[in-house]
């Protein structure tokens, strides 16, 4: 498996990023100056995993709001299943589209993993969380979908 040495230490400032939401419109990092935001990113849209992790951040996103953090998901979906995902889940959060993987790569949320026995290069379940002077508060990688966002909440103290 690869080394995945590019991940993300707290401190460090967080990549740059604008990359286009379901709607079509340009979202980036400098969006959310003055507010910390949680940037996870999951393998693909409408599989169980993503479809558990992404309605538990919408389950939760109000709290997360009240507590000063906003959410964005990124995957290399096509902005259409990133649409129809949104649609059938009620995400009401961005979901960005990062087709060619540059910002995942940044990010060191792109890598080798192995599933069904067999090793795939793709996207890693990463959650990021970056403060409102745009650095890293935390960064973990390949966590699981499920209970990570309580897991997070209680590292938050959301």
């Amino acid at each position: 498996m690869a080394d995945n040495s590019t991940h993300l230490q707290p401190g460090e400032q967080a990549p740059a990023f604008s990359l286009s939401d379901a709607e079509g419109t340009t979202v980036s990092l400098a969006d959310f100056v003055g507010r910390s935001v949680v940037v996870y990113f999951y393998p693909k849209a409408a599989t169980p995993g993503c479809t558990t992790e992404a309605c538990d951040f919408r389950d939760n996103l109000s709290s997360l709001a009240a507590a000063g953090y906003d959410v964005v998901g990124v995957s290399s979906d096509p902005l259409e299943d990133l649409q129809a995902f949104a649609a059938d889940e009620a995400l009401t959060f961005p979901l960005l589209s990062d087709p060619g993987h540059d910002t995942a790569k940044a990010y060191g949320a792109y890598g080798d993993k192995e599933f069904g026995g067999k090793v795939h290069t793709g996207t890693l379940r990463s959650t990021i969380v970056v403060n409102p002077d745009g650095t890293v508060k935390s960064a973990e990688y390949n966590v699981d979908a499920q209970g990570h966002v309580a897991r997070l909440r209680d590292e938050l103290g959301v």
